[in-house]
């Protein structure tokens, strides 16, 4: 049977992870739940254990202090692929991404290694976010593709579902990334290993309780990471590119 770990990183989210934990489970009764608290004041960790200790499908992972999501990420893929998950999830805690959704992601692996649950692809949306956070995703997701040469339409979204062979592959781990700039780097790397990735759609929701935790840091050191991996990646991306030379062999003369 196969053993899928859905990863939910949290920081003060106590009005919302039991909703999502209750809704996850039901949508998806065979999967099991991973939350990873960066020791959030408002008692999200303590929370986490109350439900661990009700129900054998959640675990909880504590970190000492907030690290930022890209690291939260690396600490729950290690403990899923070192408790022997054949899948693992990432999702947000706020609700944004529907568990009811997530059936989707896992179908889509029968034909990939990578399932991207994606807002810009036809199907997908999103609801309740201003004009201007849309631009800025929408914005973000093209100057990755235009930056890193990958195709897809979603770079930043955070709701995927990879093998674990994929996610090994990867090597989430030696990532230093936050935020979007995890989703894109990961993306990429995966690209670059030769996986296969595909964006099925989601309906992607604002938050209902709590704050966001995004930034303009975040969407900052996202950027300037996409432009430094480019340039770096650009002379590879040329000589790709650049078509082949016909050598004809000069005649000889007798």
């Amino acid at each position: 049977m196969t053993r899928t770990i859905v990863v939910i990183p949290t920081y003060n989210e106590i009005e919302n992870l039991e909703a999502v934990a209750r809704r996850l489970l039901e949508a998806v009764p065979e999967v099991e739940l991973l939350v990873v608290d960066d020791n959030s004041p408002d008692g999200t960790g303590r929370l986490a254990e109350d439900l661990a200790a009700a129900d054998a499908r959640i675990h909880v992972l504590h970190r000492p202090g907030k690290g930022g999501l890209g690291a939260a990420y690396r600490a729950g893929f290690a403990w899923a692929l070192g408790h022997g998950a054949d899948v693992v999830v990432e999702m947000d805690a706020d609700g944004s991404h529907l568990p009811e959704q997530l059936p989707r992601l896992l179908d889509g692996l029968r034909a990939a290694d990578v399932v991207i649950g994606s807002r810009w692809v036809p199907g997908g949306a999103v609801r309740g976010w201003p004009a201007h956070r849309k631009l800025i995703s929408l914005a973000g997701s093209e100057y990755a593709r235009l930056a890193l040469g990958v195709t897809q339409r979603d770079a930043t979204g955070g709701f995927r579902a990879f093998t674990a062979p994929a996610l090994a592959r990867i090597g989430a781990e030696r990532s230093t990334s936050q935020g979007y700039g995890f989703q894109i780097e990961t993306l990429w790397q995966a690209v670059g290993q030769g996986l296969r990735v595909i964006e099925v759609p989601i309906t992607f929701v604002e938050r209902v309780n709590g704050s966001s935790k995004m930034s303009a840091g975040i969407v900052v050191e996202a950027m300037l990471r996409v432009t430094v991996w480019g340039l770096a990646a650009l002379p590879a991306r040329v000589r790709r590119r650049r078509p082949a030379v016909a050598v004809s062999a000069a005649p000889v003369h007798r």
